[in-house]
Formats: C-alpha cells, sequence, structure tokens
C-alpha cells in the first residue's frame, strides 16, 4: 500500500512532489507552507490564519478575487490552517492546470504588491466575526481555547487557538502581516504535490516555468520548544450557554509519529469512539448518565495531547463522569486491550488510510496525504511505515502507553456547565481562563 510518487527540489528550495492518477480527467495542486500558529509569538497571534483569508484577496498581477478564474475554468479550491502548517489546493480540470500553477505563483511570489490596508482591515474582521460565530457564541466553543491555555504554558506555541486572541488582532498593523508573509512565504518553506491525469514532464516544466525563479526566502528556524509539563493536576469551570454540562479531561501526550502516538491514537478509539468502546457502553447504555463520550490523540509536530470527552444527560453532575473516565483508563493500562479490542482497531486504522488514496485532492486525499509526509517527516515515502506503527501495535504495548502518559498523571480536567450552574463542575474546580 503505497502512493507512487518522483520527488523534485527546484533551485530555490521548493520540493515538487507528482502522482500519476488517469482515473479521471482532473488534477489536484496542493501546496502546504511550513508555516502555522505554533510559528507565532504571544502577542502577535492569529497571523497565521489571517493570511489564509488574505491570500485570496487578489496579487499583483490578478488585483481581484482569487476564486472566480479558478471556479470559471471549473476548479474547486479552498485552504486550511493549523498550528504546523498552512494549506491551499485546488481540483482542476486536467487543462487548467496551468493556470492553477500560475495563480498559485503569482499569489506567492506578488501578494505583497497588492495587499492593501482595505484589504487587510476588511479580512481581519472577517476573522474577528469567525471567532465570534466558531468560538464566543457556539455552545462550548471556549472549551478548547481554556483547554489548550492550561495545558501548555504561555510562552509555548500550542498555548494558542490558530484563530488567534482577539486583542493580538486588534493590534495588529500592516506592517506586521507584511513581515510575517516575507518570513515565512518563499519556496524554500512550500511543498508543492500535483497529483492525477498529468504528465509529469510536463507539470514539472510548468512548475519550473512560474515558481523557480522566485526568490528562495530567508530561511526558517525550526520551531523546537521544551517538552511541555504539567506541575499539578488543573480542575477548571467554564460557565456557557448550554443546555447540558460537558466534562473534558487532557493529559500531555507525545508528538506526531513518536514512540506511543499510534497506540494513543488506537486507546482512544478503544475507550471513547463509537457505540462498542468502553466508556460509551458504561457511561451511555449502561449506567445512563452520560449523552455522548467521544476521544482523541491530538497529534502536533512538536507535542500533543490525550482529550477524553463526555456529555452527562439531564440532571447528572460530571464528578460521577470523571471517576469512571480514570476507572476506565486505569483498567486499559492494568489489564491492555482485549484481542478483539487490538484486531478492531487494526481494522479501522487500515481503513483509514485506505479512504486517504481514495481521492487525489481536496481536503485530503493523496496530494495532501504527500505533503503531509514530505513536510513532518521530511519524506512522502513514508505511507506504508505509517501504516505499519498502527498494524504492529500489540495489547502489551497500548496498555502500556496508557499507563505510561495517562494512567496516574496529571491533567487538566475542563468542567463546561449552564450559565448560573457551577455546582454541576467536578468538585473543586476553579475559573477558567480564556482570552
Amino acid at each position: 500500500m503505497m502512493i507512487p510518487f518522483t520527488k523534485h527540489k527546484l533551485a530555490n528550495g521548493l520540493e515538487l512532489l507528482l502522482h500519476e492518477d488517469h482515473a479521471c480527467p482532473i488534477v489536484a495542486v496542493n501546496l502546504w507552507y511550513h508555516v502555522g500558529s505554533k510559528n507565532e509569538t504571544p502577542g502577535r497571534t492569529g497571523f497565521a490564519h489571517l493570511f489564509e483569508h488574505l491570500m485570496f484577496e487578489g496579487s499583483q498581477h490578478h488585483d481581484r478575487g482569487y476564486f472566480q478564474p479558478l471556479q470559471g475554468a471549473g476548479a474547486s479550491l479552498n485552504g486550511s490552517t493549523n498550528a504546523d502548517r498552512t494549506n491551499y489546493w485546488e481540483v482542476v480540470p486536467s487543462n487548467a492546470l496551468e493556470l492553477a500553477l500560475w495563480m498559485e505563483s503569482d499569489r506567492l511570489g506578488f501578494l505583497l504588491p497588492a495587499l492593501t490596508d482595505a484589504k487587510f482591515t476588511n479580512q481581519r474582521e472577517v476573522v474577528l466575526n469567525e471567532r465570534r460565530q466558531n468560538y464566543e457564541n457556539r455552545p462550548y466553543g471556549l472549551a478548547p481555547m481554556a483547554m489548550l491555555g492550561a495545558l501548555f504554558p504561555t510562552d509555548h506555541p500550542y498555548h494558542w487557538m490558530t484563530i488567534g486572541e482577539i486583542a493580538d488582532l486588534n493590534a495588529a498593523t500592516l506592517d506586521d502581516v507584511r513581515d510575517f508573509f516575507s518570513r515565512f512565504y518563499h519556496p524554500g518553506n512550500l511543498s508543492l504535490a500535483i497529483a492525477g491525469d498529468v504528465d509529469p514532464d510536463e507539470a514539472l516544466a510548468l512548475t519550473r516555468s512560474y515558481f523557480e525563479e522566485l526568490p528562495p526566502g530567508p530561511g526558517v528556524t525550526p520551531v523546537r520548544p521544551p517538552a511541555p509539563t504539567l506541575a499539578a493536576d488543573a480542575k477548571l469551570v467554564l460557565e456557557d450557554r448550554v443546555e447540558l454540562p460537558r466534562l473534558y479531561v487532557s493529559w500531555l501526550t507525545p508528538p506526531m509519529f513518536a514512540e506511543a502516538d499510534a497506540e494513543l491514537d488506537l486507546a482512544a478509539d478503544i475507550l471513547a469512539n463509537g457505540k462498542t468502546s468502553r466508556l460509551y457502553r458504561r457511561l451511555v447504555y449502561e449506567e445512563r448518565i452520560a449523552t455522548d463520550v467521544s476521544a482523541s490523540q491530538n497529534s502536533r509536530e512538536v507535542g500533543a495531547f490525550f482529550q477524553l470527552v463526555a456529555t452527562a444527560a439531564p440532571g447528572h453532575p460530571l464528578g460521577a463522569l470523571e471517576r469512571a473516565i480514570h476507572q476506565e483508563v486505569e483498567r486499559l493500562a492494568d489489564e491492555g486491550p482485549t484481542p478483539d479490542e487490538v484486531e478492531r482497531g487494526r481494522v479501522q486504522s487500515e481503513a483509514q488510510f485506505m479512504f486517504r488514496l481514495q481521492t487525489v485532492g481536496g481536503f485530503g486525499g493523496k496530494s495532501d496525504q504527500l505533503n503531509a509526509y514530505n513536510t513532518f517527516v521530511g519524506t512522502p515515502d513514508f505511507f506504508e511505515r505509517d501504516l505499519a506503527r498502527y498494524q504492529h501495535a500489540q495489547a502489551q504495548s497500548i496498555g502500556a502507553a496508557v499507563g505510561r502518559y495517562l494512567q496516574h498523571c496529571r491533567n487538566v480536567t475542563l468542567s463546561v456547565v449552564p450559565l448560573g450552574r457551577p455546582a454541576l463542575a467536578v468538585t473543586d474546580s476553579q475559573l477558567a481562563q480564556v482570552s
């Protein structure tokens, strides 16, 4: 199981990945800039995501909206930002590959001459409104901010959300964002994947034609913060406009591709993902004190956290959910998973990996997977080794990972409760801080 590819490095440092798939007459163009919110600094947050918006506002040789020419050619396109990277993609008819590459190269090489104060001010307001809609005014929306703020110290690059803090966005200037672009948006910090109905020689020639004359830009110093630690358990409460209380329990864990990362991912499924998971069966079916549960190993480039989430059934406080969560974590650490749970995890992980191969691009697909491995591991040729981490996991190694990183380990517990009902929170919780 693999994605055949060829890799080329242009003189200016741009890394090009090519994959042929002639099943449909479409081509995916996928760009990963190795910059995310972790490249920001305290007081200057939200810039990576803000630039995702600004990149669609036009460049020097097409100083109009970015969508119209490509959509007029039959393309779909979008972008996304997270803590570790910023992604832009197009899926175009095969005959529109050159248009997509020209548009991408122009906004990489010539965005700043077209970046005006009016565009900046407009998109900053769009981002602030996005924050209001998706976080401040959404039920439970402030919980991720409170959790990250408690898990990671103030100077750690995962302390803040990708959306940015309100004060930082309001204080940002046009010169600030110009400087951010100049530091991180250049060919030497870019991985470009082209996948689909394409001739590799033609794609390489077009990429060289449109990108190779762009200057390589300054070197980007990797962000390597010290591994975070929790000095003590933290119990926090956040009152929100919600109907039912919800509990979040999080532990600091190893980063993506590190030892135990895959085992913890599998443990999340065993504990709380799906109706056959341990906590779902116990809390929802048997004890009927929760309406839903979930878990995740949130793997990032320089850190991670494991999180269990449970929403209480009407009339039930969160303390009982907290006790059950720690009991099931302890049981999994001490006894390990059953053979059926291990096999189910292997089958599910293989199905998830196969799903990533079903399309050439968009949000996901083969072009995106090649870029992910190239950016974070240094080679696109990592698919089989990545899957092997899950296929080789054993009951003993899963239990050991849970024991090492979750059982009796310091954690952050966040209770989100309806306004005016703090008594539903876990006992001895302190008011959570959100900025």
